[in-house]
C-alpha cells in the first residue's frame, strides 16, 4: 500500500540485527516512517528528530490487536518514552482472526446495525470485547503451557534420577560399588519374577534362574546349592559366587584399567539405554491423547504409563551391566588369562559338588547318584576387523602357526590360542 503511494518506508524485523540499529536510529526524524513486527525493537529508545515533538512526536500505529495484550502494550510504548510526546492508534476489523474466533457474535450485530459502512468504530463495547477476547485467548494458552508443563515434569523427575546416577559414576573414583548394587538389585528382581522361595519344589524355576545367572557371570551355580533356601539367602549364594570370579578379576587385570571399564559398563548401558527410553516417551506422549477418547484422563495416564516405561529402562539397565562387566577387558591376553583362571575355578568348583553328591549319607545307605554338568561359560572376544583370507600368527604353549584368519579365528576363540601379529 505505501509503494503505490509513493511512500519512502524501511521495514524493521528480527532478521536483519545489523541493519536494526540504523533503522531505529532514523526511525525518529521528520517524515520517516517506519513498518516493525511485533517482535522487532523492542526496549529501544527512538530518538526524536528536530521538530518532530512540536508536531506531536512518535505516532504508532497498529494495524490490529495481538492475541496477547502484553505485545499491545510493548508496542504502544515504542511512543512517548522518556518523557517525549506521542500517539498510537489500532486500527481493527471485526474480520480480523482475534475477533472472528473469539469475538461477540451479538456485538458484531448491533455494530453493524449502528454504524453506517466505512465510518470507524469507537464504542465501548467494542473496546470491552476486545479485551474479552484476549483475555480468552490468554487463558487458553496459560492452560496450554501449564498442560505441557505437567507432562514435562513426568520426563525431568526421570532425568534427575539416570543423570544423579551418571554424575556420581563420573565424578566418583571407582564405580564397583554401583556395579555391585545393580547386580544385587537385578538378582532381587529375577527371583522375585520367579517367585522363589524356600518352600519351591519343582526344580524348573530353580533351572530357569540358574540358566539366567550362568548365561551373564562366569559361575557354576546348580538349583541343588539354592533348593531350600529364602530368596535373601539365594542372592548372598549366588552374588558370593560373583564375588570370587570378580576377585580373579583383579588379580589379572590393571586397577586403573579395571576401575575405567566399570566406568565404560556403566555409562553405557545409562546412556544407550536412556536415549531408547526418550524415543519411546515421546512416541507415548504424541499416542496418549487418544485415550481421552475413552473417558480418561490423558495425563494420568502418561503418568502410569511412564512409570511402567521406567521400570523397564531401569530393569534394561541393570540386564546390560550384568551382561558387559564380564566381557570387556584391557586387552585380549588379560581377557584370555581371566577366562582360563575362571575354568580352572569352575572346575574345581564341579569337584567339590560331585564329591559331596557322591558321599554316603547318614540316613540312606545308598544314595542314587546323579550326573552333574557343568554350565557352559560364554565368552566373547573382541577381534579387530580383519579379512578372512589375511595371513595371521597365532600361538599356545610355544607353539606358533601362520595361517589365514578364517582357519585361525576358530582357534583363537574356541581353543585358547592368541593372536600375536597380523600381517596386512
Amino acid at each position: 500500500m505505501l509503494k503505490r503511494k509513493n511512500v519512502p518506508h524501511t521495514v524493521l524485523n528480527a532478521k536483519h540485527h545489523q541493519q536494526e540499529a540504523e533503522i531505529i536510529a532514523h526511525a525518529g526524524e521528520k517524515g520517516a516512517v517506519t513498518i516493525a513486527t511485533n517482535m522487532a525493537g523492542r526496549g529501544t529508545d527512538i530518538k526524536l528528530g528536530e521538530g518532530v515533538e512540536e508536531l506531536g512526536g512518535l505516532y504508532v500505529l497498529g494495524t490490529e490487536r495481538h492475541e496477547a495484550r502484553r505485545i499491545d502494550r510493548q508496542l504502544r510504548g515504542r511512543c512517548a518514552r522518556q518523557g517525549d510526546r506521542g500517539y498510537s492508534k489500532f486500527m481493527i476489523s471485526l474480520e480480523d482472526d482475534l475477533m472472528r474466533k473469539f469475538g461477540n457474535s451479538t456485538m458484531a450485530k448491533i455494530l453493524n446495525k449502528t454504524f453506517q459502512e466505512g465510518a470507524p468504530l469507537d464504542h465501548p463495547l467494542l473496546n470491552r470485547s476486545i479485551e474479552t477476547a484476549q483475555k480468552t485467548v490468554e487463558n487458553q494458552n496459560y492452560s496450554i503451557r501449564k498442560r505441557l508443563l505437567q507432562y514435562d515434569d513426568v520426563l525431568n523427575k526421570q532425568r534427575e534420577i539416570i543423570y544423579g546416577i551418571r554424575n556420581s559414576v563420573l565424578n566418583e573414583e571407582s564405580s564397583r560399588n554401583t556395579v555391585f548394587d545393580l547386580i544385587n538389585d537385578e538378582l532381587d528382581e529375577r527371583i522375585a519374577s520367579l517367585a522363589l522361595n524356600e518352600e519351591t519344589e519343582s526344580d524348573t524355576e530353580l533351572q530357569t534362574l540358574c540358566s539366567w545367572v550362568t548365561s551373564r557371570f562366569p559361575i557354576a551355580i546348580l538349583p541343588e546349592q539354592l533348593k531350600g533356601k529364602t530368596p535373601e539367602k539365594m542372592r548372598e549364594t549366588i552374588f558370593a559366587e560373583i564375588q570370587a570370579v570378580y576377585k580373579i578379576r583383579e588379580d589379572v587385570e590393571d586397577p586403573e584399567a579395571l576401575k575405567a571399564i566399570e566406568k565404560f559398563v556403566l555409562l553405557r548401558a545409562l546412556d544407550k539405554n536412556w536415549q531408547d527410553h526418550l524415543t519411546e516417551m515421546e512416541d507415548l506422549r504424541r499416542s496418549i491423547g487418544l485415550r481421552g477418547y475413552g473417558q480418561r484422563d490423558p495425563l494420568n495416564e502418561y503418568k502410569s504409563e511412564a512409570y511402567k516405561y521406567f521400570d523397564s529402562l531401569m530393569g534394561k539397565i541393570r540386564n546390560d551391566v550384568c551382561l558387559g562387566i564380564f566381557r570387556s577387558a584391557s586387552s585380549l591376553e588379560v581377557l584370555q588369562t581371566m577366562i582360563a583362571r575362571v575354568q580352572q575355578k569352575v572346575h574345581a568348583h564341579g569337584n567339590q559338588i560331585e564329591a559331596a553328591a557322591d558321599k554316603p549319607a547318614a540316613v540312606a545307605p545308598e544314595p542314587e547318584k546323579k550326573e552333574i554338568k557343568l554350565p557352559k561359560i560364554e565368552t566373547h572376544i573382541e577381534l579387530p576387523k580383519i579379512g578372512r583370507n589375511d595371513m595371521v600368527t597365532i600361538s599356545k604353549n610355544g607353539q606358533t602357526q601362520t595361517i589365514k584368519f578364517k582357519k585361525a579365528e576358530h582357534l583363537i576363540r574356541e581353543e585358547g590360542w592368541l593372536l600375536k601379529e597380523w600381517h596386512k
